[in-house]
């Protein structure tokens, strides 16, 4: 991939533009970094504009972007390539005619109230009236802009912050999703229990679940990108990676990264793992939908239309008034020519802080999200390679008290672990057939004893479990003694009964008539 992460497929990706645009683009795919994609243009003589520039503000910093970016040059570099920056060349036309009225004003208030030639000499005004004499020169006072600067200022700060947090929810989205498609495959690759499953399937199920999980992202970009500049570049991909009937269906479905959130269930699903396990892979597969609903929202949503008409207007009327506010300041320049480079470079950098907000307010076509894709694809696949154990050391067996987390075992050899079998159905238990009765013996009579010393309650507790079991207490899977009360008897002989256990209503109802 290019370091500034644009797209790998230029032909497709540029196609929209003239042949020499064409090759300043493909140049730049190859040889810019992501610190500043227009460094190399100097000697170009057409640098895309407008909507064909966006692509190159897809940039991938690394650190060594970082060092220049932080580079104590980085002012002299930033104003020798200004005649470069993408931001001024979108602005020519609003600054050139808040120029060119700052001009007019210049030229017409030197013919109406007198000028001075190159010599010094000052001349009296040439443009007047047969009856009225002297025409008045064109200025306002500058207390008008000053009043109204604070206002301006305000709208476009909220103009920018507000287009800077769409961005920044935008970059944050593809970050989650960055995040939870590895975490997603970790958790698929450990969770996939292979006992009874060959290799081969192993690995044709880590690599559908893999490639379902590309396959989502790259359709999410698609979903999030202009027609004219993905589609081709789309089917080539699904049609290089995926199966054809799988690569069909997502292309011909009305919401495609719908139906490719769909088949990344459907994998997880089909993966041999215990449910409560599945449910935690799927809950990374659930915030996939929050981010492409977030990503939808930004994308079809933009910031209110009359703030930023509204804003646009008083910005454009302000500035074009600005020349009749700012003339009298220049009375100690040459016929007040100074007005007109003055004007130019405010204009320039007001209008640029309204640019960058317009730029930012739709991030997709600026955000990087092809180098995403190809990052996540590459990742999946490398996860999905690994095998448990492939780093030297070897696996314990499930403990028995784990044995919840996965099928029961058809068989347990006393030396190993047990054996699951997952094709065949489970075991059926066997009919009890019902006790013959057992005929009461008499009873002998009972000697009364001497009391006997009292017995610590632990000692107590220790004799009596044998007796509640009816001989030797028995265990669980997990080792421990089952203590749950044992089946109600009823005997012929009274000592030898066992009462069921009281429910809670007839708890209380007992409790209720004792009091």
């Amino acid at each position: 991939l290019p370091k500034n992460g644009h797209q790998r497929r230029s032909s497709s990706s540029n196609s929209n533009l003239a042949p020499s645009t064409f090759r300043i683009a493909t140049d730049l795919n190859v040889d810019a970094t992501g610190w500043d994609s227009f460094r190399d243009m100097g000697d170009m003589t057409n640098v895309p504009g407008g909507e064909a520039q966006r692509q190159f503000r897809r940039t991938v910093y690394t650190h060594d972007d970082w060092k220049k970016h932080r580079s104590q040059d980085r002012f002299i570099y930033y104003l020798a390539a200004i005649f470069n920056s993408g931001v001024y060349k979108n602005l020519g036309r609003e600054v050139g005619a808040v120029t060119a009225v700052a001009t007019f004003l210049v030229i017409y208030n030197a013919l109406v109230g007198g000028y001075t030639d190159f010599e010094g000499v000052k001349h009296a005004a040439v443009l007047q009236l047969p009856l009225l004499g002297d025409l008045p020169k064109l200025t306002l006072p500058l207390a008008a802009f000053t009043v109204t600067s604070p206002s301006l200022g305000l709208l476009l700060v909220f103009r920018t912050n507000t287009s800077y947090q769409r961005w920044d929810e935008a970059r944050k989205n593809w970050g989650m999703n960055i995040n939870h498609t590895r975490d997603l495959a970790r958790m698929a690759n450990c969770y996939y229990d292979s006992r009874g499953i060959s290799p081969e399937q192993r690995a044709d199920d880590l690599n559908h679940v893999a490639l379902c999980t590309w396959a989502f992202v790259r359709a999410m970009k698609r979903h999030l990108s202009p027609e004219e500049e993905d589609e081709a570049a789309f089917r080539e991909e699904l049609y290089e990676k995926l199966p054809p009937q799988q690569a069909e269906m997502i292309i011909a479905a009305a919401h495609r990264p719908n139906r490719a959130l769909q088949d990344l269930s459907s994998s997880i699903e089909d993966l041999p793992m215990h449910f409560m396990r599945k449910n935690e892979i799927h809950k990374a597969a659930t915030i996939f939908e929050d981010n492409l609903g977030s990503s939808e929202r930004i994308l079809t949503s933009p910031v209110p239309l009359f703030y930023t008409r509204h804003l646009a207007r008083f910005l454009a009327i302000w500035l074009l008034l600005l020349p009749l506010g700012m003339y009298d300041s220049f009375s100690s320049s040459w016929n007040n020519v100074g007005l007109i480079p003055a004007i130019a470079v405010v204009s320039t950098m007001l209008f640029g802080i309204e640019e960058i907000g317009t730029q930012l307010e739709e991030p997709f076509t600026v955000l990087p999200m092809q180098a995403f894709c190809d990052k996540i694809y590459n990742w999946c696949m490398e996860i999905m390679s690994w095998a448990p154990g492939d780093n030297g050391r070897g696996l314990k067996p499930a403990k028995v008290e784990h044995v919840f987390f996965t099928d029961k075992p058809n068989a347990a050899p006393a030396d190993g672990p047990p054996v699951y079998d997952y094709q065949s159905p489970p075991p059926v238990a066997a009919a009890v057939a019902p006790a013959a009765p057992v005929a009461a013996a008499p009873v002998a009579p009972v000697a009364v004893a001497a009391p006997a010393a009292p017995v610590p309650v632990a000692a107590a507790a220790a004799v009596a479990a044998p007796a509640a079991t009816n001989g030797a207490p028995q265990k669980g899977a997990g080792g421990m003694f089952d203590t749950r009360d044992p089946e109600p008897v009823k005997h012929e002989d009274p000592r030898k009964s066992i009462s069921a256990a009281p429910s809670f209503e007839e708890y209380l109802k007992q409790r209720e008539g004792k009091a």
